[in-house]
């Protein structure tokens, strides 16, 4: 299955979340469509645990595939799968250039790494799907420093995440440490996607 480029908005009413974390694609609260506003029926076990697995899937942009890789990649790691995938899934560079504020969207960052204008220790790295490690240093290429979309985004004001650090002079951001579920989504069951996977 194809990566969704679709509208956010439509695919953040159907699942009545906001993919963009902002909430302004959630200016109605209805599902889209002619019939949106008699379509919210009651869901089964299943259906519960599918909406919350396509709402990460959504909100950081990933295939089936891609997002199953993770989810395998979590499952043997030491600790909780559910913690372990959102912490994988944070620490994907694409993510790390938007928290960063290098970026407005998820979409925007994806499309910054893999111009080529982003750095990891000094080196090119134009993989989206990247994990960073912690202690890793992400910063802006020297040609592209005066980038539009990234200048826009700075702009921006976006508020980093504490386990990050961001040197806006230099356009050069840190990840300091692994992020604690308190500083994810609260708005994700991550248990909900681990009984999915695991039915």
């Amino acid at each position: 299955m194809a990566r969704y480029t679709g509208p956010a908005n439509k695919v953040s009413r159907r699942l009545n979340f906001s993919t963009l974390e902002n909430g302004k694609d959630l200016k109605r609260s209805f599902a889209p469509g002619q019939h949106g506003q008699d379509r919210r029926k009651k869901l089964s076990e299943y259906g519960i645990q599918l909406q919350e697995k396509q709402k990460v899937r959504y909100l950081y942009g990933l295939t089936e595939k891609q997002f199953r890789k993770v989810f395998d990649r979590a499952s043997k790691m030491k600790g909780t799968a559910g913690e372990n995938l959102l912490i994988l899934l944070e620490s994907r560079l694409d993510n790390m250039v938007y928290r960063l504020g290098m970026a407005r969207t998820r979409r925007s960052a994806r499309q910054i790494v893999n111009h080529g204008h982003i750095l990891v220790n000094g080196k090119k790295c134009d993989i989206p799907s990247y994990t960073t490690k912690v202690g890793d240093v992400i910063s802006v290429k020297e040609n592209s420093l005066h980038h539009p979309a990234i200048i826009d985004a700075l702009e921006q004001n976006a508020t980093v995440p504490a386990y990050l650090e961001m040197d806006k002079k230099n356009l050069t951001g840190k990840y300091v440490r692994t992020p604690e579920r308190s500083e994810l989504n609260s708005e994700v069951n991550e248990q909900l996607i681990v009984e999915f996977y695991n039915r």
